[in-house]
C-alpha cells in the first residue's frame, strides 16, 4: 500500500504560549492548524510571498461555517488580539473578505479584513477567563475573507509585519528547528504532484526506486486535479501505459466529471508499495553545496510538521522551478528577443516574439462554472469588482479567462493575479444576473487555485525551442513525441482596448510531429536536479506545444526512467546522456510492455 502521509504521526499544537515575563502572556495562533476549519480552506500557494499558508472563506458570496480552534489561557484577564489578515479588494466600498473573531463568548469590536496589504489588524480588547477557550472565525460576507494567524497578548503591543520579524516570530511560538525534525532517505525525491510528478514517480518504482512525491494540495494532478478542473491534453508518446493510470477524459474545462478521473489517478498510485506520498506538504527549501543537491525540506501545510527529504537525485514538478530557483539552477523567465533564437512568425510579429526581451509569459486561469437551481437564486452586489469588468457577463470560464501582463510576475505577484480573476468572476457573474430569465443561474463552483500555465523554465543542456518543431529536428536522445500544435496566448485588449484584461487569445502554429531531447529535462548546472512539466528548458514559443499535460506527462516518465539508470550506474544525468544512452533510449522505447 501506498504510505500516505494525510495522516501525520503527530499534531503540533496549534497554540502555543511563550510567557515571557511574570506578566507578559502572548499567543500566537496559526490559523491554518485550527481544530475545526469548517468552511474555510487552507490556501498555501503563496508563502513564498506572504509567509504562511492560510484560513480563507470561499463561499463564491455565501457565507460559510465558522472555523472553531481551542486555546489555553494560562491567566484571565483582559486580552488585546490582532489578525493578520488583508483587504484584498481595496477602495470606496465596504471590504468584500470582512470577517469577525470571536474569543469565548465574546465577539471582538472591530470586523477585520478593512486594510490594504497583509498586516496585523487590530481587532480589540476582550476579558476571557483562565482555562480553554474557544476562538472562532465568523465570515461575514462569503467572498474570500482571509485570515494568516492571530496575536493575543494582554500588552497593547502591535507585532511588527517585516518578513524577517514574522518568521522569527512563528519560529519562537511554533517551536520550529532551523532544521527539520525528522530527516528521510530515499533513491528520488518527487516535488510536485502533477501529471508530470505522478509518471515520474510511476516510472522510477517500475524499476524498484524508492520514491517520495511531495505534493502540496490534498490530492494530485495539479491542474488536471478536482480543485482546477482541466483536461489533459497530447499524446502519450512512449508511456501510454502510465499516461493511462493518470490523465482525464476530454471534458469540458471546469467539469466536476475531474472527480472520477482524479479517484482513478489516486488508486493507481495506491497500487505501488514504494512511493512514499507525502499530500499536503509544500517545500520551502533546497539544501546544496557544490551544485549538488543533498535534500530538500517541506512543511504540512496545517500542522506545520516539516521533514527533510535526502536522495542522491532530485526531479522538480513544481511548475514554478522552485527546488532549481533555491539550489542555484540557472533559468529563464519572460519572451526572449527574436534576434537570440530567431523564432519569429511574420503572422503575428511581436505578439508572437517581441523584438525586446520582456516579462510576458502564458497566463493564469481560474476556471469556473454555474448551474440552474430550482429556486431563485440571489446574489449580493460586488461593487469590488465592477472596475475590473466594466459591462462584461459570462455564466461560465473558459481556458481564455487568463491574465496576461508583463506588469504581474506569475510567481511573485500570483496571489494579486489569483484575487483580479475572482473579481472577474464575481462582476461578470453579476453582471450576468442581471439579465432577464437569469433569476435561477446560480455559482455551482469557483476555484481558488490558479492553473498556471508558464512561469520559471530551468535551463538544461538543451534549450527546446520553436525552431526544433518548425523544421522538425531530430535528436539521438528523443524521449518525447507530439504532434499538437504550437499555442501561444496574447490578452485581448493588446489589440482592442474596450476589451476586459483577463481574456486571452490564442495564436496556432499547425505542427508536424516533433521530439523533445532527454538533454531539456536535466539542470545545466545543478548535477543531481531532473524537471519535468512546464518548468522544463524550453523558450517561451517552445513552450508553446509541449506544455500540455499528457506531454509533460511524458517528461515526467522519462526522467522517472532516467533516475532509475543513474542509480544503477552511479552517475549524473549528463553522464547518462554521454555514456549510457544507448540502454536509456532501449528503456525508453520499451516502457509500453507490461
Amino acid at each position: 500500500m501506498l504510505k500516505s502521509r494525510n495522516s501525520v504521526r503527530f499534531i503540533l499544537i496549534p497554540v502555543l504560549l511563550l510567557m515571557m515575563s511574570s506578566c507578559h502572556k502572548e499567543i500566537f495562533v496559526e490559523c491554518e492548524s485550527f481544530d475545526n476549519k469548517g468552511g474555510w480552506v487552507v490556501d498555501p500557494q503563496f508563502v513564498e510571498q506572504m509567509g504562511s499558508p492560510y484560513l480563507m472563506a470561499h463561499g463564491m458570496g455565501e457565507v460559510v461555517e465558522n472555523a472553531t480552534s481551542t486555546i489555553q489561557i494560562t491567566s484571565g484577564g483582559n486580552y488585546h488580539v490582532w489578525a493578520r489578515t488583508t483587504d484584498w479588494a481595496p477602495g470606496n466600498w465596504s471590504s468584500p473578505g470582512q470577517f469577525n473573531i470571536w474569543l469565548g463568548k465574546e465577539k471582538l469590536p472591530k470586523s477585520m479584513g478593512h486594510y490594504k496589504g497583509w498586516g496585523w489588524n487590530y481587532a480589540g480588547k476582550v476579558k476571557v477567563k483562565k482555562g480553554a477557550t474557544m476562538v472562532q472565525l465568523e465570515d461575514l460576507t462569503g467572498f474570500n475573507g482571509r485570515c494568516d494567524a492571530l496575536y493575543i497578548s494582554n500588552r497593547y503591543r502591535t507585532p511588527t509585519n517585516q518578513q524577517d520579524y514574522l518568521a522569527d516570530m512563528r519560529n519562537r511560538f511554533s517551536g520550529y528547528a532551523e532544521k527539520p525534525g525528522e530527516t528521510l532517505a530515499f533513491d528520488l525525491v518527487v516535488v510536485g504532484g502533477g501529471i508530470a510528478g505522478c509518471a515520474a514517480s510511476i516510472a522510477a518504482a517500475e524499476q524498484g526506486l524508492k520514491v517520495a512525491l511531495i505534493q502540496d494540495r490534498p490530492v494530485l494532478g495539479g491542474n488536471a486535479s478536482s480543485e482546477i478542473r482541466v483536461h489533459t491534453l497530447g499524446i502519450y508518446g512512449h508511456f501510454e501505459r502510465i499516461l493511462k493510470m493518470l490523465d482525464t477524459e476530454h471534458y469540458p474545462n471546469g467539469s466536476p466529471e475531474a472527480l472520477a478521473d482524479e479517484k482513478k489517478r489516486h488508486e493507481n498510485m495506491e497500487s505501488y508499495s514504494n512511493i512514499s506520498l507525502y499530500l499536503n506538504y509544500r517545500a520551502f527549501q533546497a539544501n546544496s553545496d557544490e551544485q549538488l543537491i543533498s535534500s530538500v525540506d517541506a512543511r504540512h501545510t496545517s500542522t506545520g510538521e516539516a521533514i527533510r527529504f535526502e536522495a542522491p537525485y532530485f526531479v522538480d514538478c513544481t511548475g514554478d522551478g522552485w527546488i532549481g530557483y533555491w539550489s542555484g539552477a540557472e533559468f529563464n523567465y519572460g519572451r526572449e528577443p527574436d534576434s537570440l533564437y530567431g523564432e519569429s512568425w511574420e503572422k503575428y510579429g511581436e505578439l508572437w516574439s517581441p523584438e525586446r526581451e520582456d516579462q510576458q509569459v502564458l497566463g493564469a486561469s481560474v476556471l469556473w462554472r454555474t448551474t440552474h437551481s430550482d429556486s431563485a437564486y440571489e446574489f449580493s452586489e460586488v461593487p469590488w469588482a465592477m472596475d475590473v469588468v466594466g459591462s462584461y457577463a459570462a455564466r461560465k470560464g473558459t481556458w481564455n479567462w487568463e491574465l496576461i501582463s508583463d506588469r504581474w510576475h506569475q510567481v511573485d505577484h500570483a496571489e494579486q493575479i489569483r484575487d483580479h480573476m475572482l473579481k472577474a468572476i464575481y462582476g461578470s457573474f453579476y453582471n450576468e444576473k442581471q439579465k432577464e430569465g437569469a433569476d435561477h443561474l446560480k455559482l455551482e463552483w469557483v476555484s481558488y487555485l490558479l492553473g498556471k500555465r508558464e512561469s520559471r523554465r530551468l535551463v538544461g543542456d538543451y534549450v527546446y525551442t520553436f525552431n526544433d518543431m518548425r523544421e522538425s529536428r531530430t535528436f539521438p536522445d528523443a524521449v518525447v513525441q507530439e504532434i499538437r500544435e504550437v499555442d501561444v496566448h496574447y490578452p485581448q485588449n493588446k489589440l482592442d482596448e474596450s476589451k476586459p484584461d483577463f481574456l486571452a487569445e490564442a495564436m496556432f502554429y499547425p505542427a508536424d510531429p516533433y521530439q523533445i531531447p532527454y538533454r531539456s529535462l536535466y539542470s545545466k548546472n545543478i548535477g543531481n536536479l531532473f524537471m519535468a512539466g512546464r518548468c522544463f528548458s524550453c523558450s517561451h514559443v517552445g513552450l508553446g506545444g509541449p506544455r500540455v499535460m499528457r506531454t509533460t506527462g511524458q517528461m515526467g516518465a522519462a526522467v522517472g526512467y532516467a533516475a532509475s539508470l543513474c542509480t544503477s550506474h552511479q552517475c549524473s544525468p549528463r553522464e547518462l546522456y554521454e555514456n549510457h544512452l544507448s540502454e536509456y533510449m532501449a528503456l525508453v522505447l520499451t516502457s509500453n510492455q507490461d
